[in-house]
């Protein structure tokens, strides 16, 4: 517990680097936390258009990502007895199908991130 302000902090500032960079790309919707809030960035996630094949964009660059929620709340096992099925929920369905995790960790480095965001665009461009 001792080093969590300083990971926190750690996040917080390669979270604004990622912002920084993507506020510039079309097609890239980035984390924001609400005025008055603070995000602390345990996973830096986007939502992108063709999530799948940027996620073997980056891999084959050897770049990590994950998705760590494929699938919305409604449609997991352990809530179908709620009786929802696909359909019920479009913009829940849409960002899953979206969602993706960039690297985010405290040691991360700003020439690292650069190359994240230098691969995510080269990807938009065709």
């Amino acid at each position: 517990m001792r080093h969590f302000s300083n990971w926190q902090r750690a996040r917080q500032s390669h979270a604004a680097e990622y912002n920084r960079f993507f506020s510039q790309i079309p097609g890239v919707m980035r984390p924001l936390a609400p005025e008055g809030f603070e995000h602390v960035y345990h996973q830096y996630t986007i939502r992108i258009e063709r999530r799948d094949a940027l996620q073997k964009f980056l891999s084959d660059r050897k770049i990590a990502s994950a998705v760590y929620y494929p699938y919305p709340l409604h449609l997991q096992p352990l809530y179908s007895a709620l009786g929802h099925k696909a359909g019920d929920f479009p913009h829940s369905e849409r960002a899953a199908q979206e969602v993706l995790s960039l690297p985010m960790y405290p040691e991360l480095r700003k020439e690292q991130i650069a190359r994240v965001v230098e691969a995510v665009a080269e990807f938009l461009k065709g």
